[in-house]
């Protein structure tokens, strides 16, 4: 009896430390979506259905044929749409949940009011700072967001051009962050934040861009084979490209990696 009882106590070690080895290696990245706001925001105004901030259904970055929602969970063939997560922040209008096809990494988006964008790159900075930390239960692991991310990503407009933030971030957080800024020359209006906030941006912008989809996807698809910033820009610029029909050399002058 002794010894069953010691083979029992034995595998149920095992199993446990294999759980907790699988759990360590899942990664996950965190998308901050401002909504486009024709009203709210300091834009050139769009067309009125996707330019309504508080539609997530229709809006240009999340609902529309290149919004993040849409492509990601329609037209990508590398990342599988999981579930609606039900979110109790209210400036937050949809929550999805998604997996890598092949590997072990998962993508929370997140689409806010477009009339909240301040709130939306607040919450993203401090995401960036190993802040703002976030743990969604899905299939009985608990996944770890916002500032427990291996990526953050904000996609929308730059509100820093029309407003600033005053934080507060770590001095020392516990781990460095990799981030996603795509908005209008974000390096310019977002740098001195991420110094502060000590991310590592692997790819913002130098002038006007049109945030869309394709190119977090791009990125995005990079970045998990664990290439390295001047490679996660090149294929963000090919597909910039690809969509935009911009010229190769011009969007390779639009992104940039590091600082």
């Amino acid at each position: 009896m002794k010894k069953i009882g010691f083979l029992i106590a034995l595998i149920s070690c095992t199993l446990s430390f294999g759980q907790n080895k699988s759990q360590k290696k899942t990664k996950t990245v965190h998308v901050f979506v401002a909504l486009c706001d024709n009203i709210n925001q300091g834009i050139v105004p769009v067309p009125k259905l996707i330019g309504n901030g508080q539609d997530p259904k229709n809006n240009l970055y999340w609902g529309a044929l290149y919004g993040v929602k849409n492509f990601l969970k329609n037209k990508s063939n590398d990342w599988v749409y999981k579930k609606m997560i039900t979110s109790k922040n209210t400036n937050i209008l949809e929550s999805i949940l998604f997996k890598h096809k092949t590997k072990n990494i998962y993508l929370l988006a997140e689409a806010y009011d477009g009339e909240k964008i301040k709130v939306c790159t607040e919450d993203f900075l401090l995401a960036s700072n190993n802040n703002f930390k976030r743990r969604i239960n899905y299939n009985e692991i608990n996944l770890e967001f916002g500032g427990n991310s291996e990526l953050v990503a904000y996609i929308g407009h730059d509100g820093l051009m029309e407003f600033k933030v005053n934080l507060k971030y770590k001095q020392t957080p516990s781990k460095k962050i990799d981030a996603i800024i795509l908005a209008c020359a974000s390096k310019n209006y977002f740098q001195n934040e991420i110094i502060k906030s000590k991310a590592n941006p692997i790819l913002w912008t130098t002038n006007l861009m049109a945030p869309e989809a394709y190119t977090l996807e791009a990125a995005l698809n990079s970045w998990v084979k664990k290439q390295k910033g001047i490679q996660i820009k090149e294929a963000a610029s090919k597909a910039y490209n690809k969509y935009q029909k911009c010229g190769l050399r011009g969007a390779i002058r639009l992104f940039v990696t590091g600082f």
